[in-house]
């Protein structure tokens, strides 16, 4: 008898669709040739899908399409068992947490059978389209607190958010816009509490745990959750479980595309209307040596290049302008001077923040592991290329801590994986948080 691993088969425990015309529950356990679930630090919205054959006589003398039938809003419950004893069930069958059909998609219908594919999404991703923010915010409050008022009170979110404080206020009016366009606007503007120059940048995004609005700083200072290898790696962990099966490595620096964003170094000038002055250009500049003495790095420190002739590197040279109006005193009654989040906190820092974070980028599938979330850092253990009759041992530059931006659940017939897109800011496997 084999031991159960992780890359076995699961039992699909309650797959039950409730329709919108009628009373109607039909169980779909029978017919589900595969069910894929996806979480994305950029995404707002948890989604899944849902591959379905049935017969005639499914529903009524009929299929489930034409029986249930489906219209799209249906509500959809599931629990999927875990497949080993050291794994967890995906589950969305508690009252709230179920997921709701977005659309109906890759309809084939015969004489005798019908497979569709079941497109679903959270409940606040419907609740998003129906709702819009009208109210002014004022600039004595936090972006996280903001940002907590309008999960619970538009999206209405009931279970507790996942946030990092920031340090820095914003005012602004909604303008009748949706909720997800704002909470990731303000992502993009936030700096964490007690962060230094160079931490700005967060995500918006939900898990199966709920919603997070975390600081891309601190979500790479994480200790990692797992540990992974690839079979020419010597491990010490001698896990099936733990083994990369597949990966390929998708991007490895874009040198040219990151100095077009000015990702390395930039020069900042915003406009005073109240004295006509712009900001000073010493002030103004911002590059490598900023950030680095003050945020957080997966693999080793960050070094560039240096240019041609010259004792400065690509960090030091400003690729790209900012420009832009100081907001002052627009959101207060009557006269008032007061500013309303300073660009210099955030602008740059927040652009080279997300796009370092994308500089080195591999895909992987690994056995199941429905603990692994969106957001999540995992050790990984690639090995090196060598032509040496010795033990392989792993790649000390690709190989270390990465963040997981992409997550695919994947359950069928034949078993069971975790797709990953992993990423990070730097090369190196030993660095300021995986030391030697």
């Amino acid at each position: 008898m084999s031991v159960p691993t992780a890359s076995d088969r699961s039992v699909y425990e309650e797959i039950l669709i409730e329709s919108t015309v009628n009373d109607s529950t039909v169980d779909l356990r029978i017919g589900v040739q595969s069910f894929d679930y996806y979480e994305n630090v950029f995404s707002p919205s948890i989604t899944a899908k849902i591959l379905v054959t049935n017969t005639g006589n499914s529903v009524n003398g009929t299929t489930v399409n034409q029986g249930l039938p489906l219209r799209g809003g249906e509500r959809v419950s599931i629990r999927i068992a875990p497949n080993y004893k050291e794994n967890i069930p995906l589950d969305f069958s508690k009252e709230g947490d179920q997921l709701y059909v977005s659309s109906i998609t890759n309809v084939i219908t015969t004489e005798t059978t019908e497979t569709f594919v079941l497109n679903l999404c959270s409940r606040e991703a419907i609740t998003n389209e129906t709702s819009r923010v009208p109210v002014k915010f004022p600039t004595s409050s936090p972006i996280s607190a903001s940002v907590e008022k309008i999960v619970k009170e538009y999206l209405s979110h009931s279970k507790p958010i996942d946030v990092d404080k920031t340090m820095n206020k914003y005012g602004f009016i909604g303008n009748m816009r949706k909720p997800f366009t704002i909470l990731t606007w303000l992502a993009s503007k936030s700096v964490p509490e007690m962060g230094g120059d160079g931490t700005a940048g967060y995500f918006f995004y939900q898990t199966k745990e709920g919603y997070h609005f975390k600081s891309v700083d601190k979500l790479i200072a994480q200790s990692p959750v797992e540990t992974y290898f690839t079979t020419g790696v010597v491990s010490k962990l001698n896990d099936e479980n733990k083994k990369i099966i597949t990966y390929t490595t998708s991007q490895n620096n874009n040198l040219l595309n990151k100095l077009r964003l000015g990702t390395f170094a930039s020069q900042r000038a915003y406009f005073n209307p109240l004295d006509f002055t712009f900001t000073d250009p010493k002030k103004g500049a911002f590059g490598l040596k900023d950030y680095v003495s003050n945020s957080n790095n997966l693999g080793q420190k960050l070094s560039l290049p240096a240019v041609a002739n010259s004792n400065k590197t690509l960090g030091d040279l400003p690729s790209r302008m900012m420009t832009g109006i100081v907001d002052l005193g627009t959101l207060e009654e009557g006269v008032s001077t007061e500013e309303n989040a300073n660009p210099l906190l955030y602008q740059s820092q927040s652009l080279m923040r997300y796009n370092l974070l994308f500089m080195q980028s591999v895909s992987a599938t690994l056995p199941l592991n429905a603990r692994l979330k969106a957001g999540d850092v995992i050790e990984c253990n690639f090995p090196s290329t060598t032509t040496s009759s010795k033990k392989q041992y792993d790649d000390v530059q690709q190989s270390g801590l990465y963040m997981i931006a992409e997550l695919c659940h994947h359950y069928d017939k034949e078993g069971s994986y975790t797709s990953v897109k992993l990423v990070r800011d730097t090369f190196g496997k030993y660095g300021v948080n995986n030391k030697k």
